[in-house]
Formats: C-alpha cells, sequence, structure tokens
C-alpha cells in the first residue's frame, strides 16, 4: 500500500496550511484527512465512529492480541444518530495526519509503546483527563507536534466496536494551534451535532474542563450517586459547590480565566442520570484516574497556598470506595493526597 506523506511546511491539507514541514507534490496529497484513535473506550469510539462518518479514513490502534478479532466496523449509537462505519484496525500507529489519544490517564504509557514511529504522524491530539499529560507528551514528541484538546460527555464501549454516547451533547475544544489541521474536520463534526470550540488560552483550555469534571466525578464516586441525585442530597450538594469552587481558585491562580457560578449553572443544566467515568471504573474494579483528575487541583493548591479541604475529603472517600487507601498511600507515589483514611462525613 503507498501512503502519502505526512504534511510538511507550507503544504495544504484539508484543514489548511502546515507550517515547519517540507513540502510535499500537490499529486501526493490526499483529499481525506488520515486518522489513527489510540483507545478503543468510549471516547475513542465515538470519535473514530463521527470522524468516518464526517468524510474522513480512520484506523484504530489495538492491542496485537485482539486485531485479528477486533470488528472492522465500528457501530455508534448516539443522539446524533445511530450509524455503522468502516475502519481500519491495527496494532502499531500508522502513517497518519493525525493522532487521538483516547486511552485512560493510567494507561497512557503503556499504550504509547504502540506509537513505534512518532516521526510518521503529523499531529497528535490527547482527549485524556487532567492537565499534566500535555507536558508529558511534549517532552516525548516536541512541542510543536502536540495539540492540546479537551472531550466533554458521557459515552462508553458496550464491546468491542459497539459504542454507546448517552449525554445530549459532545463538546470538544481545541487549541487554537490546531485550526489551520482541523478547521475543516470540526466543522464537519458540528454538522453531526457535536459543539466544537477552537480555545486560544491553553491554561483555560484545560482548566475549563478540569474545575467541572473533578467535583462531578469526585462527588458522584465518594457518594455513588448520579448528577440528579448529588443535587437532591443538601449535604453532597453542598459538598459538590465547595469543590468546584476549590478548582476555580486553583485554575484561577493557574492563570486559566474560569467562573465557579458558570460551571455550576452548567452541573445544574446536565442530565440527572448522568454518571461519571471514574464511578463506573469504580464500579468495575478499574483503577480510577485520582491522579489525573484531583491531582492537579492538590498540586497546584499546595504551590499557591490554597486551602482544599472539600477536595482532599472527597478523594478519600473516591479511595476508600475503591479500597485504595493503602495502595495509594504506599506504593504509587501520590503524595499530594493528605489524610487518606478520613471518611465522608
Amino acid at each position: 500500500m503507498v501512503v502519502r506523506q505526512i504534511p510538511r511546511p507550507q503544504e495544504k491539507t484539508r484543514g489548511g496550511i502546515i507550517s515547519g514541514l517540507k513540502p510535499t507534490p500537490a499529486s501526493k496529497i490526499s483529499k481525506t484527512m488520515r486518522h489513527a484513535i489510540l483507545g478503543a473506550g468510549g471516547v475513542g469510539g465515538l470519535m473514530g465512529a463521527s470522524l468516518v462518518h464526517a468524510g474522513d479514513a480512520v484506523t484504530m490502534v489495538v492491542r496485537a492480541e485482539s486485531v485479528e478479532q477486533y470488528p472492522k466496523q465500528l457501530h455508534l449509537e448516539s443522539p446524533f444518530g445511530n450509524f455503522t462505519v468502516d475502519v481500519g484496525v491495527v496494532a502499531e500507529v500508522p502513517a497518519v495526519d493525525v493522532l487521538w489519544l483516547t486511552v485512560k490517564a493510567t494507561q497512557l504509557e503503556s499504550a504509547l509503546a504502540a506509537l513505534k514511529n512518532p516521526n510518521a504522524v503529523g499531529s497528535i491530539v490527547p482527549l485524556l483527563n487532567g492537565i499534566d499529560h500535555i507536558a508529558e507528551l511534549r517532552g516525548k514528541y516536541g512541542r510543536e507536534r502536540v495539540i492540546p484538546a479537551t472531550i466533554a460527555g458521557e459515552m462508553e464501549r458496550v464491546s468491542p466496536g459497539h459504542f454507546v454516547h448517552r449525554s445530549p451533547f459532545a463538546r470538544l475544544n481545541i487549541s487554537s494551534a490546531g485550526r489551520a489541521l482541523l478547521g475543516t474536520t470540526l466543522d464537519e463534526l458540528q454538522k453531526i451535532g457535536f459543539a466544537c470550540r477552537f480555545i486560544d488560552d491553553e491554561p483555560t483550555l484545560m482548566w475549563g474542563k478540569l474545575v467541572f469534571l473533578a467535583p462531578f466525578a469526585l462527588s458522584t464516586t465518594a457518594a455513588n450517586k448520579n448528577v440528579g441525585e448529588i443535587f437532591a442530597d443538601p449535604e453532597w450538594s453542598a459538598l459538590g459547590e465547595a469543590c468546584v469552587r476549590e478548582a476555580c481558585a486553583v485554575a484561577i491562580a493557574e492563570a486559566a480565566k474560569v467562573d465557579a457560578d458558570a460551571v455550576l449553572g452548567a452541573a445544574r443544566a446536565m442530565p440527572g442520570n448522568m454518571r461519571s467515568s471514574m464511578q463506573k471504573d469504580v464500579e468495575r474494579h478499574n483503577p480510577p484516574e485520582l491522579d489525573a483528575i484531583a491531582g492537579p487541583i492538590l498540586r497546584g493548591a499546595q504551590r499557591h497556598g490554597i486551602a482544599v479541604p472539600v477536595t482532599e475529603k472527597l478523594v478519600a472517600g473516591v479511595e476508600q470506595r475503591a479500597g485504595l487507601t493503602k495502595r495509594l498511600a504506599g506504593d504509587s507515589g501520590l503524595n499530594f493526597f493528605t489524610d487518606r483514611t478520613r471518611k465522608i462525613s
């Protein structure tokens, strides 16, 4: 199979012009964008199926032992429509214009073993929870190659190749550094039903999701309640609101532009039956993404001298429900957590 070169300086792509690389003859440029999805969970399934539905080519990167059995079609059930699309399936990241990282934060290091040839990838767009992975990826693959992004919504894999998008929304925000490459792609995703934005300010992009996600994930998991049940319970609702305000205080100290009242308004507008991925991980006895989701808030609070007692309390509640107190305290190096033995009162 002949594969065209990755875009070079001043090479026109479907999304615009990418700088900093060597030109490729126009006769060799494909009209469709080539995407790889590393992480075949809920987010990866939604993105893979939607990108193909929007007219691009997608290859799913799965574990080597799963390649032969993995379906060559993705089926998505979504408020945006139900559809089935054809995809490629491989064990190593191929030459593509965009690599979307859609693994759990706890799986990132092992998943990157599938990226054998980073130079064959034009850009890397991580859709992981948290913030710290951006610096890690830039350290490995270069600042210009990594385009920060976030996605919000409830989606999950129900079986290999079969995905359900449960929330009535999917919000995809990407750094403005990716506008030239991904502008047309985001236009097509918006036609499907996504809400997409390019954001100039990187701290606001990354913290803007975290100040919403962390209180939602921590409170629903610690309480084992969905969003509606949290807001219906005065004590848990107060804890969730306090966690939002603590997270926003840290985010503002980190130069992000966030507003706690706006975050709370958006949380109250969520469907009452929404549940967090952290909550589902704990129910399935999978490691929760505590370091990725709570870590930046607790470490940032320590740097800036900001008290975050409710966040610490909710973290302790998640650890207790997940049976992680001794393991996290002793093995993992997550030494920013304090008073792990404290229970939710």
